[in-house]
């Protein structure tokens, strides 16, 4: 087994990391990861149904997601994640939540903490959440990852996962809120969450058959690099994967309301229908116009509309309030 030692918090290169280990090594592999504050979505989710959009462009949080399904979790240099990355074979359970989480409970325990496996995927202290757990299977290799909140800002991940169901309709996968605690505050002996982070991988390369210690070379970054940036930073992963979906909100502003729906797919709006108590019929015609067949976000509607007749009727900054 090679134990990975990555110490880059750039989610972007992480999530591109874990794939490309997945489907370039033929080793098993464990790999110790953190990232700067990020929210990471499920495979399967609605991206902007998930995240409190507001919050996240004042702190400047990046939003990736990752290759598993399940829910959006956040993150930061508090949390820890784990990655299991295995071959399997024909007689074994491709899929596995038990056997993956058991080694870190395992540390927990050591470490005088009451960490046990409960429900489908999760570890927790106390009937509190420390660490979701996701998989997903590449031909004959299963990846399995987790969180381990060991001193994240609890506050932060409240509010950054805040957002109104009501806004949006899909099938999308929704994330399931859990009460949350931090490793830390359960520790008979405080420790760091490098110290943490050393302990798992001194673990799991002491009990692993045949572990070793590695490290990405130049080339695996060189790769890894161009994953990231044709792939996990790109829009069209992140956003426009999300299931088509309807939108509806209603904007107050001093001269009246405003009421946009939209049906969005791939991230583009396909249809627009705007009402409204002050704006004029034509103008609202021309607006509808104008959004269909654009992304579904805030930077491509003000460009739109500042690109219109409308550049300077106070119109463009009302529908910027949408997105």
């Amino acid at each position: 087994m090679l134990c990975i030692r990555n110490y880059n918090t750039d989610p972007y290169f992480n999530l591109a990391a874990e794939e490309y280990v997945l489907r370039n090594f033929t080793d098993n592999c464990f790999i110790l990861w953190r990232n700067r504050p990020s929210i990471i979505v499920g495979k399967h989710q609605n991206t902007l149904a998930e995240i409190n959009l507001d919050f996240v462009k004042e702190k400047n949080i990046d939003v990736v997601r990752r290759l598993s399904g399940g829910g959006a979790v956040f993150q930061d240099p508090g949390n820890l994640n784990f990655t299991f990355i295995q071959n399997v074979e024909n007689n074994e359970s491709l899929v596995d939540f038990r056997k993956y989480t058991r080694p870190i409970i395992d540390v927990l325990n050591q470490l005088g903490v009451d960490a046990k496996f409960e429900g489908r995927n999760d570890i927790m202290i106390n009937g509190k959440k420390i660490s979701g757990n996701a998989e997903h299977v590449f031909k004959k290799r299963v990846m399995h990852h987790g969180t381990l909140l060991f001193s994240s800002e609890i506050s932060d991940l409240s509010k950054a996962l805040k957002v109104n169901p009501l806004k949006y309709q899909d099938k999308g996968v929704k994330s399931v809120r859990s009460r949350v605690t931090n490793i830390r505050d359960h520790l008979e002996e405080k420790i760091s969450v490098m110290e943490f982070y050393d302990k798992i991988l001194n673990y799991i390369f002491s009990t692993g058959k045949d572990a070793r210690i590695y490290e990405f070379s130049d080339e695996d970054i060189v790769q890894i690099k161009r994953l990231a940036d044709e792939k996990y930073k790109s829009w069209e992963w992140n956003f426009a994967y999300s299931p088509k979906y309807n939108f509806e909100k209603t904007h107050i502003t001093t001269k009246g309301n405003v009421e946009v729906q939209i049906y969005v797919e791939k991230g583009l709006m396909k249809d627009v229908k705007i009402a409204s108590n002050f704006i004029d019929k034509q103008i609202i015609s021309e607006i509808e116009s104008k959004l269909k067949g654009i992304r579904h976000e805030a930077s491509s509607v003000h460009k739109e509309l500042q690109n219109s007749s409308l550049k300077n009727t106070g119109i463009t900054e009302i529908f910027s309030a949408f997105f």
